[in-house]
């Protein structure tokens, strides 16, 4: 399998007065492509400062971070910039829907920034929603949408310029339970069709074990475990 995500010795500290707050220690792993990865622990253990860092919007104190082959220690802030529209996609807790926008307008605009034509963005934007089941819905702003619905619009943006690697925050965190389930499952579809690298910070187990790995984070430091 390829590397699509590879971390290693990932070390970060936090200044703190006059001493400093280590969060993450020598962490490694790997991500293939196609390959679905949970990252749990409990609050405060490290888990979205590691996913902010593996997708380069935080400089970890040391290590190293690989994605698709690319170093990325020597990128300047433009081409990380570059790095992420092209081939990593974010999903977080809370959907961060522009408001005054349509749920096709919100997965339409992040393809335009890239170049996209707005028709060709607006068709994709309509088969994306229309696979995670929002045919019926594409001409609604986010306040119209359940909180459910407004996820899965978020989910298709991520997906909208076909990344290579999908980074998760708690994407269900801020969902009822039956909701969480159901955003959940079209979310795993979703990501296994297009055979995506896919990092997933989570609280819910049973989540996790839907996914094909789960990493725990202890105190900082990783340990895998098979499911």
């Amino acid at each position: 399998m390829n590397n699509i995500l590879s971390l290693s010795n990932i070390s970060k500290s936090f200044r703190q007065g006059e001493s400093e707050l280590a969060v993450l220690k020598n962490v490694s792993l790997e991500i293939h492509k196609a390959e679905s990865v949970a990252l749990v622990g409990p609050s405060g253990c490290g888990k979205s400062t590691l996913l902010q860092i593996a997708g380069l919007l935080e400089k970890p104190s040391s290590g190293e971070i690989i994605i698709s082959g690319q170093n990325t220690g020597s990128l300047s802030d433009y081409q990380k910039t570059m790095m992420r529209r092209e081939k990593i996609g974010f999903v977080y807790q809370f959907h961060h829907l522009l408001p005054e926008f349509s749920a096709l307008e919100n997965v339409a605009l992040p393809q335009m920034i890239a170049g996209v034509k707005k028709k060709t963005a607006r068709e994709k934007a309509a088969h994306l929603l229309g696979k995670l089941g929002l045919g019926k819905r594409l001409e609604h702003r986010p306040a119209e949408l359940s909180g459910g619905e407004q996820q899965r619009v978020a989910i298709a943006r991520s997906l909208a310029n076909d990344p290579l690697l999908l980074l998760a925050d708690e994407p269900t965190g801020n969902l009822d339970p039956h909701s969480a389930e159901n955003v959940f499952s079209i979310f795993v579809e979703a990501v296994k069709e297009m055979g995506l690298a896919t990092l997933l910070v989570t609280h819910n187990a049973e989540l996790a074990r839907k996914m094909d790995r789960v990493i725990t984070l202890k105190e900082g430091s990783a340990e895998i475990i098979s499911i």
